[in-house]
């Protein structure tokens, strides 16, 4: 398992992504973008293409976005993110599929995105129109010879799993991050693999503490200080054979540019920082597991 970074494009631009996951000695990163049809312009294609091979750095997953409003807690989140929402969705759907056109142009296989609050109840009319419209998105993402990966966080794992089976396609998997699953309340990272483990392509590394009021997610923390129990995760991802890397990701700037205020830029190096102690817990980890072998 080689570690990663998820890094934020509309935060620090192509260039400075790609020089901090550069600059923390990692191989390889997920890049995210609420902006696919920016980004897939040649321009941009170009400049991806060759930092990475500048770099060293090779892009397992992109991670498609979409406009509109979207807000990330329980109370507003399930009329605003994702793919669930009537009124967005038409649109969103069409821009994962811009994000697929991008992930085709840069060489990468797996397609992410937040479907959002997938209804529980599989006969609610938002479900059943739904599934046809992400059958309709892995449909595109085989076409351009890619996994179409549900991020888990906002749904359960057994409604996760009962979409997969609903779309029936064998280029659907998951990306699984576990302190989404605890942030939002829905299930414990182990149960949730149990469930998932066999749909998991490609893995995010972050921690968190699960909520302790109805409106709002739980707290991010730092990996390992949170609820996820990420050793017992790392030893579970192993046992179920997989072999990708760990993706760290941050849900803030991580780094700094001139054009970020002061105060953004001193979070950025504060969480520079954070992201190097969590990559030596996570290299720690690894070593005592290959060290066992």
């Amino acid at each position: 398992m080689e570690l990663g970074l998820v890094v934020k494009l509309e935060e620090l631009g192509i260039e400075a992504s790609l020089q901090k996951v550069h600059d923390l000695g990692l191989p390889t990163c997920q890049i995210s973008t609420y902006q696919p049809d920016v980004f897939a312009r040649s321009d941009s294609v170009d400049q991806i293409n060759s930092l990475c091979e500048k770099f060293g750095i090779k892009i397992t997953a992109v991670w498609a976005g979409w406009p509109g409003r979207c807000v990330w807690d329980n109370q507003t989140g399930p009329s605003t993110v994702g793919l669930v929402p009537l009124e967005t969705r038409k649109e969103r759907c069409e821009m994962v599929k811009i994000g697929s056109d991008l992930a085709k142009q840069i060489g990468v296989n797996i397609v992410v995105t937040h479907a959002g609050f997938i209804p529980e109840n599989p006969m609610a009319p938002l479900y059943v129109g739904l599934i046809p419209d992400l059958k309709d998105i892995a449909e595109y993402c085989r076409n351009n010879g890619q996994w179409f990966c549900f991020e888990t966080g906002q749904e359960t794992p057994i409604t996760l799993l009962r979409t997969i089976e609903d779309i029936g396609m064998d280029n659907v998997g998951v990306n699984f991050d576990p302190a989404n699953l605890i942030l939002y309340g829905k299930s414990s990272p182990d149960y949730a693999l149990d469930v998932l483990g066999s749909y998991v392509k490609s893995v995010h590394m972050k921690d968190g503490c699960y909520p302790r009021t109805t409106k709002e997610l739980g707290m991010e923390t730092t990996i390992g200080e949170g609820e996820a129990n990420i050793a017992k995760l790392i030893d579970k991802l192993l046992s179920l054979g997989f072999a990708g890397p760990l993706t760290i990701e941050r849900e803030f700037t991580v780094g700094s540019t001139e054009t970020l205020t002061t105060e953004l830029k001193e979070k950025a190096e504060e969480q520079f920082v954070e992201v190097k102690k969590e990559i030596a817990y996570l290299n720690q980890i690894l070593d005592s597991r290959q060290n066992r072998e």
